[in-house]
């Protein structure tokens, strides 16, 4: 069997109302797992709890074998810096630097280096002297992307990664994060509204009245 990388039990949460409850979830090294659902279900919100953003009202959460919400601001910052790698839906890029300096940021801080292939596989290689301000919207997300995976987490936790993306984009986006998982035994968990991204991956959950069950 994989090592365990996440495992979650008895997560409940909520706002003004409750989101979800009793929320069971285990991530191997080399998983894929997707989270679809209505919009408002509580998805983002679990994602961000599994992530080490957001303590839950209720549950544990264990990121390679640690329990995560009993670790110090400090090191629970380094689980982001090192350990895990987050997509969202918007891609949060300094505008003012060209696309190769905005990857270049991340993989310093991760002492890491950037990763040339990967920008290959995500046909961006062409376009990294470009200042963020004059690429596409696919172009950023895609170079969001790059400066992720450039880090070499070993989990990555993506929040709509494709939400903004052409179809033909979205598979191609799609490909590279497969393949990472496949190239270095990490995980994938991914929230999606699009059902054909969701099939692609091992597992799909459904978040819906307030339980997360499989799906398909």
């Amino acid at each position: 069997m994989s090592p365990i990388l996440l495992h979650a039990e008895g997560l409940s949460h909520g706002f003004d109302t409750e989101l979800f409850e009793g929320v069971e979830l285990t991530l191997h090294s080399g998983d894929s797992v997707a989270i679809v659902g209505r919009s408002g279900s509580g998805k983002s919100t679990l994602l961000h709890i599994v992530s080490t953003f957001l303590p839950p009202k209720e549950g544990k959460v264990s990121l390679f074998g640690e329990p995560l919400y009993d670790k110090s601001v400090s090191e629970i910052e380094a689980i982001r810096r090192y350990d895990i790698g987050i997509i969202f839906q918007f891609h949060y890029l300094f505008k003012g630097m060209s696309a190769m300096e905005n990857i270049e940021a991340a993989t310093i801080l991760a002492q890491k280096e950037v990763d040339k292939t990967l920008l290959e596989r995500l046909q961006i290689s062409d376009v990294m002297s470009h200042k963020i301000g004059d690429l596409s919207g696919g172009q950023q997300q895609r170079v969001s992307i790059a400066r992720v995976l450039s880090k070499k987490p070993q989990i990555i936790f993506a929040d709509e990664p494709t939400g903004n993306l052409d179809s033909e984009t979205a598979s191609l986006v799609t490909d590279v994060l497969l393949a990472y998982i496949r190239e270095n035994d990490a995980a994938l968990l991914l929230v999606t509204h699009d059902e054909s991204i969701a099939k692609r991956c091992d597992r799909t959950y459904k978040l819906s009245s307030k339980r997360l069950e499989l799906h398909g």
